[in-house]
């Protein structure tokens, strides 16, 4: 589906229009324009103006992306808007399977236009957009975690920061990668690699189909206004028969009071196979005159922790990073398998309406789910965050029934839950959008 096709939604048109503010779709082919919008972008970042290479770049890949912004017609230079967000449809990998997702990101409003409804006027139009364009699932990763929660949005994945005492560790996994290591240009990582990441994230609850250019931006070669590519080193893993296995991509960030202290900053590091992670991770952590790794989107459950000898080398601090909301609850309940038969009907308050009232979801012996509208009695209720917050299985409803977000009114409800919603894998999504 290309977002780019859909109508903008007439509510929030109206509503920004009676606050003398415009709303409209962004033409990517309009090179003026689109640097407009780039440009608001970054401010809402506090991110410097961008390189007229960096706007080409968001040009010629942002087929099928929905590029939209607010404008104020009545201040100096008008033609920069005063808010953006940019969306489209993209694969989100399920404990089973997958489903689409409605991606949203750069969300931002200009400090000189808070507090006037722009944002929630932007968001529930997305929303509202996804809805009637069929899509189950909207997604985001956030920079304020205090905002879209109040749109139906729950934490689902969690990531790491995670920093390693690379001499403390040790090393004795016994895992035997039967393939090789290898040097590649970045250019060849971004040309070769893109199927080891498409085969993890089948793998990987939680993780999001990526785009040309957020790919290219994780493999250096998008984005480059910094000229980081410079200090960038790509290492592929290729197994026996030579088909390529893991990336890892880092650069060395060098410690001069001490050139045998230097850190190694893991930008991406993915890995279809055990054998090409456990290779991958191993090469980091042996690397010479390396005394820290550092890795910012690390899973909040990396299997290295179990492959080094000592645990309390690592530093692991969690935090929320893949937010999601539904939409649709039968077509997204039914999109993913389950681990254990489950009978049960719970209620859902959404003041959205989207998601609000109650459901009864049967799980059979395959782990395949049928989801109804009912007017039965609840076993469970929550809020649509909370909803949002348990369907993969990042979280466990025990919790979140303890911190008050789930109400059990049928005893042993929770457990039941509990058991069906469980994931083989750690949810995760392996990078920012």
């Amino acid at each position: 589906m290309d977002a780019h096709e859909l109508a903008l939604d007439p509510a929030s048109t109206q509503a920004l229009a009676a606050r003398d503010l415009r709303l409209g779709l962004v033409d990517s082919a309009d090179r003026d324009q689109l640097a407009a919008w780039h440009e608001a972008d970054s401010r809402g970042f506090h991110d410097r103006r961008p390189e007229q290479q960096s706007t080409d770049e968001l040009r010629e890949h942002s087929a099928g992306r929905r590029i939209t912004g607010v404008w104020d017609d009545a201040i100096p230079e008008s033609e920069v808007p005063v808010a953006t967000v940019s969306s489209w449809v993209a694969g989100l990998s399920v404990p089973g399977g997958s489903l689409d997702a409605w991606a949203i990101s750069s969300v931002t409003v200009a400090p000189t236009h808070r507090r006037r409804g722009v944002a929630r006027a932007l968001l529930e139009g997305e929303l509202r957009t996804a809805a009637a364009a069929g899509v189950p699932v909207a997604a985001l990763t956030v920079s304020e975690a205090t905002i879209y929660s109040r749109y139906g949005f729950g934490a689902a994945t969690w990531a790491a920061d995670f920093t390693l005492d690379t001499r403390r560790a040790g090393w004795v996994s016994t895992i035997e990668p039967s393939g090789r290591l290898a040097f590649v240009s970045l250019q060849t990582a971004e040309q070769t690699c893109r199927d080891v990441f498409t085969r993890a994230w089948a793998a990987t609850p939680g993780d999001m189909v990526i785009d040309d250019l957020h790919w290219g931006s994780l493999t250096g070669v998008y984005g480059d206004r910094d000229k980081r590519s410079a200090s960038l080193r790509a290492v592929r893993y290729d197994d026996a028969d030579g088909i390529p296995q893991g990336v890892v991509v880092y650069r060395l960030k060098e410690n001069h009071a001490d050139f045998t202290k230097h850190t190694v900053e893991v930008e991406y590091l993915r890995a279809a196979t055990d054998e090409a992670y456990a290779a991958l991770w191993r090469y980091l952590i042996e690397l010479d005159l390396v005394s820290t790794l550092h890795h910012g989107v690390a899973s909040p459950d990396e299997a290295v922790l179990w492959m080094i000898r000592d645990l309390r080398a690592a530093t692991v601090t969690p935090y929320d990073h893949h937010w999601l909301r539904i939409l649709d609850v039968p077509t997204a309940l039914q999109a993913r398998r389950y681990a254990a038969p489950l009978d049960i009907t719970f209620r859902i308050d959404d003041p959205l309406g989207f998601t609000d009232g109650t459901f009864r979801l049967l799980v059979g012996t395959d782990g395949s789910g049928r989801v109804e509208r009912t007017d039965a009695s609840p076993d469970l209720s929550m809020a649509a965050p909370a909803l949002a917050s348990l369907y993969l299985g990042g979280v466990r409803t025990a919790t979140l029934a303890r911190a008050g977000r789930v109400v059990e009114l049928v005893p042993g409800a929770v457990a039941r839950w509990d058991a069906a919603f469980a994931s083989a894998q750690t949810p995760w999504l392996s990078y920012w959008y």
